[in-house]
């Protein structure tokens, strides 16, 4: 990515030559030298794993390159391939045995190069208009479950119809929830309002950022 290697001397340095200590029954324990990864609760953890992240997203465009990975087109005239947030990741492509290989290469390039481990019990591999026994088979081959076609990213409903009371009914649920940890606080009025617009008001314009909400809601 270009970075110096003065910065790049620094992150090995943070990284393979830090001390931590450990708490035991609220008691640290001597420090010892952490051997692999950043220290927990480090605030330099989700930057770099961001960077390290960006690596995936490269090695899907090489593949696109080589002709291996198909990316999605919209009307030919969008195309998408890979949508990323932190460690949630969402891989798109057409429904064939060349594109399940692609993929199954490119996440292996990926723990080889990074260090890091995938966790195929979270991945879900999910079909739309595709055949029932291929999506199967494919799950097989990837080593992960098949989840339905409506699902949840990033907390927005995906594939759901947002004209539909049940939609909405999650978000509704998520906010009483939210109201009722509130009751045996006695916060005054200025610490109402923010806690309504810190949290309440996030909660509803976020998922109203995608989907319009019903007028009887």
């Amino acid at each position: 990515m270009g970075f110096g290697q003065r910065w790049l001397k620094w992150m090995e340095l943070l990284v393979f030559n830090s001390n931590m200590s450990i708490l035991v029954n609220g008691s640290p324990t001597k420090d010892f030298m952490v051997s692999r990864g950043l220290r927990q609760g480090d605030p330099l953890s989700p930057f770099l794993f961001v960077l390290v992240a960006e690596g995936l997203s490269g090695l899907v465009t090489r593949s696109i390159e080589v002709g291996d990975f198909q990316r999605f087109d919209i009307k030919r005239s969008c195309g998408v391939d890979i949508l990323q947030f932190a460690d949630d990741t969402l891989l798109v492509g057409e429904g064939s045995w060349k594109q399940i290989w692609a993929i199954k290469v490119v996440l292996c390039a990926f723990e080889v190069v990074s260090g890091l481990g995938i966790n195929y019990q979270k991945r879900k591999l999910i079909g739309i208009n595709s055949n029932v026994h291929f999506l199967e088979a494919a799950s097989h081959v990837l080593s992960c479950k098949l989840e339905e076609i409506n699902f949840y990213f990033l907390g927005i409903p995906i594939g759901f119809n947002p004209r539909k009371e049940s939609t909405w009914s999650p978000l509704v649920v998520n906010m009483k929830n939210h109201l009722e940890g509130w009751t045996n606080r006695f916060l005054n009025l200025g610490g109402r309002m923010t806690l309504l617009k810190s949290v309440l008001s996030c909660l509803s314009i976020f998922t109203m950022s995608f989907y319009k909400c019903l007028r009887k809601w």
